[in-house]
């Protein structure tokens, strides 16, 4: 049913988007609706709740924002209710992001956002509420913080509440933040949640308030895109470094996402890495927001070709250039797995996905394979080329190691910010020497 729809619709136009809308896909280079979105638009211009299930990568962001700008825009922008809509989603960039998607598609019709996310100063945020937006975005706990602390700042005119990677918003780490969110906001309003991954959580779904919603499900529950090439490759625990700085080699200058458990590691490695001469930069939770939102941004500028990070970058963030995803430790909850290949092979693109399973993780790496409902390709290098690697690996772990101690040989009390400000040093020595080399 839902591959005639999409067979019958040629064009947002089609959809039932308005024309002003419709131009503002084609400024973006979006030619055709996607597959939630032809299932999603049509059932959410009617003004019906929603349970849409996609897989990542497949345009649910413009899902959810193009009907609500549309009835925005039928309320006339000048004279709708400020804050319209609210847009809630688990990790700061995912809000930045989705916020950056609803300018683009508003840029013309005077639309006005705000984005409240932690690890920025409440002051701008504040400053930013008061010139009174059509569309919050934001997380859960900061726009806790701004409902209770902000001086007129309330959501009592919301029309629009959406939750993005919802099965994530349902889980216990933000239950009791949603649960207040909700008390204070009109019963009488549109609900959507989006979505990669669904659990059922039936309970927690009521509680959201949802009236009769439509669910939508254009993937099985747990599924990955055709064009993304998922291979396996078995290393011992000891080598694992000599493996992943293989891999990475095999695809020199491959725009990369490298997936670590911690933070720690993730400054480690990409330490490790940029002594062996690779652009490494690493991202993770115990980082400043500016100083995460800079990694991101040398990342999708082409400065740094390899992104070394935990989990917060495995959620929604749409960067089209990633051409290979490397686990380098395998994620214990499985369904994050699908959120961490999600960010390559997106929108019809190819992409590849390497796992790097060490004995101790071949229990966690059977559970992702029977959740995906298929086995993985194992690639075997020659145990010679990865012994041609120990000795430079091994040495540049010896010098990382004591990049990240103070003088003297103790370790940092404290590490994230400034382990990084270790790093932000040590790439701009490598990158004065790399210029005076070319010169």
């Amino acid at each position: 049913m839902a591959g005639e729809t999409e067979a019958a619709v040629k064009t947002f136009a089609d959809l039932g988007m308005c024309e002003q809308l419709v131009e503002a896909c084609g400024r973006l280079g979006w030619k055709n609706p996607t597959k939630i979105q032809v299932e999603a638009i049509p059932h959410a211009l009617q003004g019906k709740d929603l349970i849409a299930l996609a897989q990542t990568g497949s345009g649910k962001t413009a899902a959810f924002a193009l009907p609500t700008l549309q009835a925005l825009l039928q309320s006339s922008v000048t004279s709708a209710p400020v804050f319209y809509a609210c847009v809630l989603s688990p990790t700061r960039e995912l809000a930045i992001q989705i916020a950056e998607q609803f300018e683009a598609l508003g840029s013309d019709i005077g639309l006005r956002c705000a984005v409240l996310v932690g690890g920025v100063d409440m002051g701008l945020q504040t400053i930013a509420l008061a010139k009174r937006p059509h569309i919050v975005i934001g997380t859960p706990g900061r726009l806790l913080d701004h409902l209770s602390n902000t001086k007129g700042f309330s959501l009592r005119t919301l029309k629009y509440l959406i939750l993005d990677e919802a099965d994530r918003l349902l889980n216990e780490e933000f239950e009791k933040s949603l649960d207040e969110i909700l008390t204070v906001i009109p019963r009488d309003r549109k609900t959507y949640l989006f979505s990669a991954t669904m659990t059922k959580k039936v309970r927690k779904l009521q509680r959201a308030c949802l009236r009769n919603p439509v669910k939508i499900e254009v993937a099985s529950k747990y599924s990955v895109v055709e064009t993304l090439r998922q291979q396996l490759l078995f290393c011992p625990a000891k080598y694992k470094e000599c493996y992943l700085v293989h891999a990475l080699t095999l695809k020199s200058g491959a725009s990369t996402m490298v997936f670590t458990r911690t933070c720690d590691a993730t400054h480690f490695l990409a330490l490790v890495l940029r002594n062996l001469g690779l652009r490494a930069i690493p991202i993770n939770g115990h980082m400043s927001q500016s100083k995460r939102l800079g990694a991101l941004n040398k990342f999708k500028a082409g400065e740094c070709n390899i992104l070394i990070c935990t989990d917060v970058a495995s959620r929604g963030l749409d960067i089209p250039s990633v051409d290979m995803v490397v686990n380098y430790d395998i994620p214990t909850n499985s369904k994050d797995y699908i959120h961490r290949v999600g960010r390559t092979a997106r929108a019809g693109r190819s992409g590849l996905a390497i796992s790097l399973v060490n004995q101790n993780e071949i229990g966690w790496f059977k559970q992702i394979e029977n959740l995906i409902g298929i086995r993985m390709s194992d690639i075997r290098p020659h145990q010679e080329e990865i012994m041609l690697l120990l000795e430079r690996v091994t040495e540049a772990k010896r010098i990382s190691q004591k990049q990240i101690k103070e003088p003297g040989g103790k370790k940092r009390k404290g590490r994230g910010d400034e382990d990084e400000e270790e790093i932000d040093k040590y790439i701009s020595k490598k990158d004065r020497r790399f210029k005076k080399n070319k010169r």
